[in-house]
């Protein structure tokens, strides 16, 4: 068993794309910044990316909950990510995704 954190991101369309255009380019930009933390020891990505009811889900495990919820609070942070976002800080063995202590984001 190993702390996990699920960063929940509000499935908002980004404003002002062209008609077209795939409307959550954030998703990518988050998943860029993922492979930088990783390279930066700071936290690891956990399994792909995924829906969960109207938010996408991103998973860091790899640190102390401190360290977790920093590179949470830096995704939630960064320009283009929809406001609303929050942390859920749980294990590996958990039963289900979407369970766990609630954090609001950013810190």
């Amino acid at each position: 068993m190993a702390l996990l954190v699920e960063v929940h991101v509000p499935l908002t369309p980004t404003p002002g794309l062209p008609p077209g255009e795939y409307p959550f380019p954030w998703i990518e930009q988050v998943e860029d910044f993922l492979v930088d933390l990783e390279e930066e020891g700071a936290a690891e990505s956990c399994d792909e990316g995924t829906t969960f009811g109207d938010y996408f889900v991103f998973f860091l495990v790899g640190a102390t909950e401190a360290g977790l919820l920093a590179a949470s609070s830096r995704v939630a942070a960064l320009k283009g990510v929809p406001a609303g976002s929050f942390a859920l800080v749980t294990d590996t063995e958990a039963p289900e995704m979407g369970t766990g202590r609630r954090v609001g984001l950013p810190l």
